[in-house]
């Protein structure tokens, strides 16, 4: 479900100025700070804003700005305290908090910063071809997060990675919730606002070491996350089941089992690679870059190699068999 002011920024009927201050009183209901930017006279930028729940998903680009938030300004804040996460994806920029010296942080990486930290941040375009600067955040309440605040001090406004483990999954995560944040119910939202802040937490314990702090509702439901993207990445290989996932995080089976249909609404593993694949199956038939595979090599390629019940089971899930799928999709407007 998302709101915001994504249209109003960039469109033709205010002047680039116009725009500039606009995004300025956006960025300011998001955290207290003031922002300037040598790029005003031809300003335009997007945010846009989505409610998960107690967690405020943005995602956003600009040009080359400045964001400064003084000791004063964090005194004089009166606001809910919020952790605000931050993954850049496009462009770099430097962040000094305090006295501390400047990181300097560029595409996949992750940022933490908390509501009592001062901060002057100096964002750049990546340059020719890609000017602004882009990025996708959750602002969230300190209360929410199952980590002592005090623990925590050591990490804030460090430049941490998200390319890889705990961090690779939650800035995929970021971005999936970016991408699908237009079609979310408020009741799915809110499930993936607290599943947000897990795996937030998750993260945070490997990079503390800490991970045996969590409280174990939020470990298992990080480690269900954990599990469906190892799925996700792996449905092209005919060995998936889910002895080899339990083995993969070593865990038993039975404890995937009890897991996997605790937090996914009582759907069993083996079930969900299947909706998986079939779903990734329904995508690929569509797409003009696969277009000359036969159907039953798009089919192996998400784990059935099985034809005739690949297309069974293709049937019953969406109405209609792959072939008559991928010729609706190529040749009925609209079809896809």
């Amino acid at each position: 479900m998302r709101t915001g002011v994504e249209g109003a920024l960039g469109d033709g009927v205010m002047t680039a100025r116009d725009r500039f201050e606009l995004w300025r009183d956006v960025i300011r209901r998001t955290r207290e700070c003031e922002a300037t930017s040598a790029h005003v006279d031809t300003f335009t930028a997007q945010v846009r804003s989505s409610e998960l729940g107690q967690v405020t998903l943005l995602g956003t680009s600009f040009p080359s700005a400045r964001f400064l938030r003084t000791e004063r300004m964090v005194r004089r804040s009166h606001g809910p305290e919020l952790y605000n996460l931050t993954f850049l994806t496009a462009g770099g920029h430097t962040l000094r908090c305090g006295t501390d010296q400047a990181e300097k942080f560029e595409p996949g990486d992750l940022l933490l910063l908390g509501p009592s930290d001062p901060y002057d941040g100096r964002y750049f375009g990546g340059g020719p071809g890609k000017p602004l600067v882009e990025g996708v955040g959750a602002d969230f309440p300190v209360s929410l997060l199952p980590i002592p605040p005090r623990l925590l001090r050591g990490l804030l406004g460090r430049r941490l990675s998200g390319r890889e483990g705990s961090g690779a999954l939650l800035a995929q995560f970021l971005l999936g919730l970016e991408r699908q944040a237009d079609v979310l119910r408020p009741a799915e939202a809110a499930r993936l606002g607290t599943v947000l802040v897990d795996l937030t937490a998750a993260w945070l314990a490997r990079e503390l070491d800490a991970a045996s702090q969590l409280p174990p509702d939020a470990r298992h439901r990080a480690l269900v996350e954990n599990i469906r993207a190892f799925i996700r990445h792996n449905l092209h290989d005919p060995a998936l089941t889910p002895a080899t996932i339990a083995a993969a995080h070593h865990i038993s089976v039975s404890h995937l089992h009890r897991l996997f249909t605790q937090h996914s609404q009582g759907e069993t593993v083996a079930a969900w690679i299947r909706s998986q694949r079939l779903r990734k199956a329904h995508r690929d038939l569509t797409d003009p870059a696969l277009q000359d595979l036969p159907v039953h090599v798009i089919a192996a390629r998400c784990g059935m190699f099985r034809a005739s019940e690949f297309s069974r089971a293709f049937k019953t899930a969406y109405g209609l068999s792959p072939r008559e799928h991928r010729h609706r999709a190529r040749h009925e407007p609209g079809g896809q």
